[in-house]
């Protein structure tokens, strides 16, 4: 048996992460071989809730969860990390400004990102969860400065599934015989998600998703804002945002890092945009196609992109450049 890894989940007394623990503990995110240390880290007032949720872990028996360590303190959470799930940030109350919650966010991410350059492993894998997501993440990876940018990334392979799964459905197949869809840009409304490049498996030939949905109004328009409204959708019909297909989401996302991607495929994740090929500017984390091998991303170069699907992807990158300037004024008081 390998040595166990050490695995941080932030906000983990939270929905999300209640969904997401028992796949991380049973091993379908870090291998079936793989042993884990799981650290639970949330706020202080969240700590008899995670007692209960030790208790449960401890109740599933299972045989690759080595230890649970439940904690308020940065300096526990991060020791030594080889993985941390940033899931924790300060969600957007009613009334509240979208400046505020930057605010708020800026200093969470700031202090984690501090705590993570001090603390853990220079090879540790960082995934931001916590909205806004996209700007989190780059406020993390600058308070951590001794961390190679490259190993912060934020999570849009929800939308990436949501996107999968309409054409999916649209077509009358299952979810794994679509690929190759993109999510660009922020974790937002305006994100665009893109199936320019997409391929559909249709009775054993790969069709691009155009030919297979055969329904361009749509693919333009309800596609488009049903991926981008989702989350709210979810919201609105729940009481509660996205918690299981986000656990499923940061579970594919963390696996193929791990694992790296299929051969002639890509998926989406928010990362640094520095040497992009697509003209976004460079100082954001911004979502792009990636490919995955020996846990490092390389993005999918030189697509060809149309009119419309520009004036989408610079939609999105100037909503991030407001989002980062904004956070970067906090981030110097």
């Amino acid at each position: 048996m390998p040595e166990p890894i050490r695995v941080v989940v932030t906000g983990a007394a939270g929905q999300i992460a209640y969904s997401l623990l028992y796949s991380i503990a049973k091993g379908d995110v870090f291998g079936k071989d793989q042993p884990i240390i799981l650290v639970l880290l949330d706020i202080p007032p969240m700590l008899p809730v995670l007692d209960g949720v030790v208790m449960e872990l401890q109740d599933c028996a299972l045989p690759l969860l080595r230890e649970v360590i439940p904690t308020d303190k940065v300096e526990v959470g991060f020791k030594d990390l080889d993985a941390a799930i940033l899931v924790g940030s300060m969600p957007r109350k009613e009334g509240m400004e979208r400046k505020d919650l930057l605010k708020a966010n800026v200093a969470i991410f700031k202090t984690q990102g501090a705590a993570l350059d001090k603390y853990a492993k220079k090879t540790v894998k960082v995934l931001v969860v916590g909205n806004p997501a996209n700007t989190n993440c780059l406020i993390a990876s600058k308070s951590a400065p001794s961390i190679p940018k490259e190993n912060f990334s934020c999570l849009t392979r929800l939308d990436h599934n949501r996107a999968s799964s309409q054409v999916a459905m649209r077509c009358g197949v299952s979810s794994d015989k679509v690929k190759n869809v993109i999510i660009w840009g922020n974790h937002s409304s305006t994100q665009y998600p893109d199936v320019h490049h997409a391929k559909v498996n249709v009775h054993g030939s790969e069709t691009p998703a155009y030919d297979a949905v055969k329904d361009e109004t749509w693919l333009r328009g309800d596609f488009i804002s049903t991926v981008q409204q989702r989350g709210a959708a979810v919201i609105k019909a729940r009481k509660l945002s996205s918690a299981m297909s986000a656990a499923k989401a940061i579970c594919d996302h963390m696996r193929d890092i791990w694992f790296g991607t299929k051969e002639g495929e890509f998926i989406s994740m928010g990362v640094y945009a520095a040497g992009n090929s697509y003209g976004i500017p460079e100082d954001l984390i911004y979502s792009f196609p990636v490919e995955i091998k020996n846990k490092t991303w390389k993005m999918v170069d030189g697509l060809p992109i149309n009119d419309f699907s520009r004036a989408k992807m610079d939609a999105t990158a100037a909503e991030l450049v407001e989002e980062r300037d904004t956070a970067m004024d906090f981030l110097s008081q």
